[in-house]
């Protein structure tokens, strides 16, 4: 336990830019002045480490000589959903300003001059919360619980009416913020299939006319841009509360409060889909090709893009195109592979190399993370980490962790880890792409017709023949299949 530093901020913050929103760590958070009162919130070391709900509901409010720290308002808004719906925690924060607005309400010039510091204030809280959280506004309730707040702030300065005209313009950025994720949604929705976002699933070989990836783009370089542009645009449809959700919905299957709803995960869906996709499309290109030597290329151009991936800070990408390669029909491919200058795969391997909770790999991430710190051009901003290992990284968080510390405290030192990990993310995925959109490459890697994992199974045994017992009951099957249909 420690006494809580008293060192108030006086100055209000800039609506948050996730690039210098948050560190490495949550040092150096300004609180309220709470006297000799440290058991609730508990701080050590001067960061807050836990607290009632009610206690961080009210460090979340700011007063007449304290705003809260953007670090955390932004981590509390986020794992605030575990424990309460947003338009609950609205009628909490309404209910705490009522409160404080009464107190100056006194009449004289000087609480009048307060009353209209403490409505800016709050103001700057709520454009704060409607930017980073928009999607918190999505029903009724919470609408209209930020109109109710928004009309008690506005009689603090009825006289010149800036205040209104200030809650005008908050209100119209949301909605706008609103109807465009929508709209997002409706043609994810529209467009979306049950397993991948691709167009044809293919049950056998395609006919001879049809066009390969080499007759598309030939350019290693070229078609790694062309990935990571599609990389970059699927995760700029993905928010801090949809990373949430994978808290929220595993404690909904425990029975807690919170507002995992697993149908509002489309984008994280969609994002999931492409890497599938993009790993059963380098498959498809190679088991397709009849003639090994030209299999062979395909195989080594495949490596390249890779390669051109890592260097350029895809790794969801590099870790698709080398799980493509993994799977088993392409890598029964003995003839082929003997054919292969596989030095660079190798290398590539090592990089994802699962050992030590894929320790080469991390090491990979972080340095390109410092790389994107000190960047002067958006080409070396470049940051897509694998997104099956970040999911997996807060989900395991999560579970050695628990949400509330034994004394029935919310445990908040865990989630300043996953926010700062969630942050992160946020920053990396607004880095805008360096490269020009190649409408040609972009049409054939989206929609590009596929091999099922039958059809893949079967273009490997015909280009090269079944080794041992089990691969022949395996081809033995597959005819057998193929001959019924038939």
């Amino acid at each position: 336990m420690c006494t809580a530093p008293r060192k108030m901020r006086e100055t209000m913050p800039q609506t948050p830019i996730f690039s210098s929103m948050l560190g490495s760590s949550c040092s150096g958070q300004v609180q309220p002045d709470m006297g000799e009162r440290c058991v609730d919130p508990v701080y050590q070391d001067g960061n807050l480490v836990s607290g009632s709900l009610e206690a961080l509901i009210e460090r979340l409010v700011p007063t007449m000589d304290y705003y809260p720290d953007r670090t955390y308002i932004f981590t509390f808004l986020l794992s605030s959903r575990v424990f309460i719906h947003p338009h609950e925690l609205l009628a909490k924060v309404g209910q705490i300003c009522i409160k404080q607005k009464q107190q100056l309400e006194t009449g004289t010039e000087a609480e009048k001059a307060k009353l209209k510091s403490f409505a800016a204030k709050i103001i700057q809280l709520l454009k704060e919360w409607t930017e980073t959280f928009p999607y918190d506004f999505q029903d009724e309730k919470s609408m209209k619980e930020l109109k109710e707040i928004a009309h008690r702030i506005t009689q603090c300065d009825e006289e010149n009416g800036t205040v209104k005209k200030i809650i005008s313009q908050m209100t119209q950025n949301l909605l706008m913020a609103l109807s465009t994720r929508s709209q997002y949604q409706e043609i994810r929705e529209k467009f979306r299939q049950p397993v991948t976002d691709k167009g044809t699933i293919l049950k056998t070989k395609p006919q001879s006319t049809q066009k390969d990836i080499l007759s598309v783009c030939c350019d290693p370089l070229i078609l790694a841009q062309q990935l990571t542009y599609i990389e970059l645009e699927r995760v700029s449809n993905i928010y801090p509360e949809d990373l949430m959700q994978i808290v929220s919905h595993m404690d909904s299957l425990d029975n807690h409060k919170c507002r995992g709803d697993v149908t509002k995960t489309y984008n994280l869906e969609a994002y999931d889909n492409w890497f599938n996709c993009l790993s059963m499309l380098v498959a498809t290109e190679i088991c397709r090709v009849v003639k090994k030597k030209q299999r062979t290329r395909v195989v080594e151009f495949f490596i390249d893009v890779a390669r051109e991936c890592f260097n350029i800070g895809n790794f969801n990408s590099m870790m698709a195109i080398i799980s493509g390669m993994n799977l088993s029909p392409v890598a029964r491919l003995k003839k082929t592979w003997s054919k292969v200058k596989t030095a660079k795969f190798d290398v590539l391997e090592h990089h994802m190399d699962p050992s030590s909770n894929f320790c080469n790999y991390r090491t990979a991430l972080q340095g390109a993370a410092q790389r994107s710190q000190t960047a002067n051009s958006n080409r070396e901003k470049i940051v897509i980490p694998v997104f099956n290992l970040f999911i997996k990284d807060i989900y395991f968080l999560h579970k050695i962790h628990t949400n509330r510390l034994p004394n029935g405290q919310i445990n908040f030192k865990k989630f300043w880890e996953i926010s700062r990990q969630i942050h992160d993310f946020l920053t990396w995925k607004q880095v805008e792409c360096p490269f020009e959109k190649d409408k040609k490459i972009q049409s054939y890697l989206l929609t590009a017709p596929i091999y099922s994992e039958e059809a893949l199974f079967i273009a490997s045994f015909e280009s090269e023949g079944p080794e041992n017992h089990m691969e022949k009951d395996s081809w033995k099957t597959l005819r057998t299949t193929l001959l019924n249909r038939a």
